[in-house]
């Protein structure tokens, strides 16, 4: 791995198709994308869920706001979702895992990441936005339960 290289792993204990479906929903997504203390207004999210398809997301936190725009290069559901960012370079490469017994592994693996995003702060920022997604699995998980 190369020192522009991020890779994220977790364990998330929801169904594969469950996780495919917050990552790429606007309504989910709206729940929980970015880091905490930021919020990701549902109008500012666009998923054209195919290869060449848009995919862009507004930020909105005490610091300002930020717009994510990145282009889909690779959609396998539901085991893997890859994008590409324009402005900065950066490919991101989501695969998800059936473990078999309820959960999922997803590894994130985000290639030719500028180096704020590579900073301590940056990156324990990014592992929050990894806590909301799993909250937000629980929480659907705890609704569908009668």
């Amino acid at each position: 791995m190369s020192a522009d290289e991020l890779v994220h792993r977790r364990v998330l204990r929801a169904a594969r198709e469950l996780v495919w479906r917050c990552l790429t929903e606007p309504a989910e997504l709206a729940r929980f994308w970015g880091p905490r203390g930021t919020t990701t207004p549902l109008e500012g999210i666009v998923v054209e869920l195919h290869p060449g398809g848009r995919f862009e997301t507004l930020m909105v936190g005490g610091s300002g706001s930020h717009r994510m725009t990145a282009t889909f290069t690779e959609v396998v559901p539901p085991e893997r979702l890859a994008w590409l960012e324009p402005a900065s370079g950066m490919h991101t490469t989501s695969t998800l895992t059936d473990l078999g017994d309820g959960s999922t592994e997803l590894v994130i693996h985000q290639r030719h990441v500028p180096e704020p995003m590579r900073s301590p702060e940056a990156r324990a920022g990014f592992l929050t936005s990894l806590d909301e997604l799993e909250e937000h699995l629980a929480r659907l998980i705890s609704e569908e339960r009668p």
